[in-house]
């Protein structure tokens, strides 16, 4: 019998995430703005989310007549999309932690473009976890607002990791400030750089401590800052393996359920 075609749905605080696997392969990954994707695509039907997943260009009328649907989301709502079986966050990053890197036994760090989830696995099932979702300074809208005084992109902030400049500021109002006045200090833009690299991994080590391994997996759309991952690697002691999808984790996870 034919491996059946399963679809995938993360929709995050930034980007809405898609998966179709047909199995353990995936067939297609995409992604778009959330904030965008609701506008056009989205609508409440009945106290329920409605979304045009055809018009979206997406997935074929064929695809979504054959593939069964799982979702999940952001924040502690929950998300009653129509016709779709929904799960938590943390057991779609999990799974699909686990189904992109083999591994059994592992700290998942996810970091996202809200919030940052810590998990402990062990022998395949989720052990406990831990949520920062009261601030966004350990996650992706950081960074953005960072790179955003800084005026480079996020592929240039992401490439500097050597003699950053310590910002010690623990929120991300109060870390542009102190941004700022080390600009005016004259530091040399990839110090600049490194340092707001080197605050992330600050703010996480103290939520890795409470769940230490042999192995720690990165995912979320920050998990593509090749500099972060790198510090992050030298500090936390762990040996760190980054999946090939780390953005669509998520969505990878709700399709593999």
């Amino acid at each position: 019998m034919p491996d059946t075609l399963k679809i995938g749905i993360d929709l995050g605080s930034r980007k809405a995430k898609f998966a179709l696997m047909r199995g353990a392969e995936i067939v297609r990954l995409a992604d778009l703005d959330t904030i965008a994707f609701y506008k056009k695509y989205g609508s409440i039907v009945g106290e329920e989310l409605s979304l045009d997943l055809l018009g979206s260009g997406i997935f074929t009328a064929g695809e979504l007549a054959e593939a069964a649907i799982t979702v999940t989301g952001y924040g502690r709502n929950s998300i009653n999309l129509h016709g779709a079986r929904v799960v938590s966050e943390i057991k779609a990053h999990v799974a699909g932690a686990r189904a992109q890197t083999g591994l059994a036994d592992f700290t998942l760090l996810d970091m996202g473009g809200q919030d940052t989830k810590v998990a402990h696995v062990v022998a395949g099932r989720l052990n406990d976890f831990v949520m920062n979702d009261k601030c966004a300074a350990s996650s992706g809208r950081y960074l953005e607002n960072m790179a955003a005084v800084l005026e480079v992109s996020l592929d240039e902030l992401s490439s500097y990791s050597d003699e950053p400049i310590p910002l010690d500021a623990t929120c991300g109002i109060f870390g542009e400030s102190e941004l700022i006045g080390q600009i005016l200090r004259g530091h040399p833009l990839s110090r600049l750089c490194a340092g707001v690299n080197l605050t992330l991994v600050k703010r996480v080590l103290p939520m890795l401590k409470r769940f230490p391994s042999e192995t720690l997996v990165i995912t979320g759309g920050v998990a593509l800052n090749g500099a972060m991952v790198a510090l992050l690697a030298g500090s936390c002691g762990m040996a760190v393996v980054v999946p090939e999808h780390p953005q669509h984790n998520g969505a990878i996870g709700c399709a593999t359920l």
